[in-house]
């Protein structure tokens, strides 16, 4: 099997030294099951990519040039497996450093006949900042990532200004940011810095500018707990400026 996971470098966000930047995660190794570990080893060297800071071709990586859409933190990957299944003409390229995670993804690939699914292993900042071109991405999907909810640890949460223009810059114009919590505070967060961008265009700018639920978006695990718990899931719908609004995802059957 191709080494998968080693090392990757240290993150750093745009124009903060790389001993200052702070992690919003920290790296899950966990266990994985047979089939997990089955699908790593006969779909990771295709399917899957380590975090490195080597340019990545995205036309190389899917096999053809089609629209490549990223998603950072995909959990288990079935909410992922069951977009990719609702919309094959879309590459969805996911992220996460949850190694069960991988593994039950690539299995769901393999169950499913995938070909437009691509992981990746690694800080996301990384793959943004030296890995992707600008303007290379259709999307940008971020569903219910870890909340930091203790005031001290605000400064973890992914969504911050210097994180979104270093993501800005590698979307297309008219690309889509979808995000969506079911943290409150966290939700008033992605509302104030997506708005704050120069890059981006609500697409929702009536009312308190908080998109409907997508239905193209599967309920998670995380928004099950979430809505069992009472809390109030948010989504938000930002364009990139500067191009015509996309097309929506297809709806993933039930």
């Amino acid at each position: 099997m191709t080494s998968a996971f080693p090392s990757t470098p240290t993150p750093a966000a745009p124009d903060v030294p790389d001993h200052q930047r702070v992690r919003s995660y920290h790296p899950r190794r966990g266990r994985m099951t047979d089939a997990q570990r089955t699908a790593m080893e006969a779909l990771w060297p295709v399917y899957g990519r380590d975090i490195d800071g080597e340019p990545l071709d995205l036309a190389e990586f899917f096999g053809s040039p089609r629209p490549v859409v990223l998603e950072i933190g995909f959990g288990m990957g079935d909410a992922t497996a069951a977009m990719a299944e609702a919309d094959p003409g879309t590459g969805i390229l996911g992220v996460d450093i949850h190694t069960p995670g991988h593994g039950n993804l690539l299995r769901l690939v393999a169950a499913k006949g995938l070909e437009n699914v691509r992981v990746a292993q690694g800080d996301a900042v990384i793959l943004l900042r030296d890995m992707l071109e600008p303007a290379s991405l259709a999307g940008l999907r971020v569903y219910f990532p870890d909340p930091w909810p203790k005031k001290r640890h605000h400064k973890r949460r992914l969504i911050q200004p210097e994180f979104l223009r270093l993501a800005v810059s590698r979307l297309a114009p008219g690309a889509l940011v979808h995000c969506a919590t079911d943290w409150e505070p966290y939700a008033e967060q992605m509302l104030e810095v997506l708005s704050a961008e120069p890059g981006l265009v609500n697409a929702y700018p009536e009312g308190d500018g908080w998109a409907p639920r997508p239905d193209w978006r599967p309920m998670t695990k995380f928004e099950r707990q979430g809505l069992a718990r009472g809390h109030v899931v948010r989504d938000l719908l930002f364009r990139r400026a500067g191009g015509p609004a996309p097309s929506a995802p297809r709806r993933p059957s039930a």
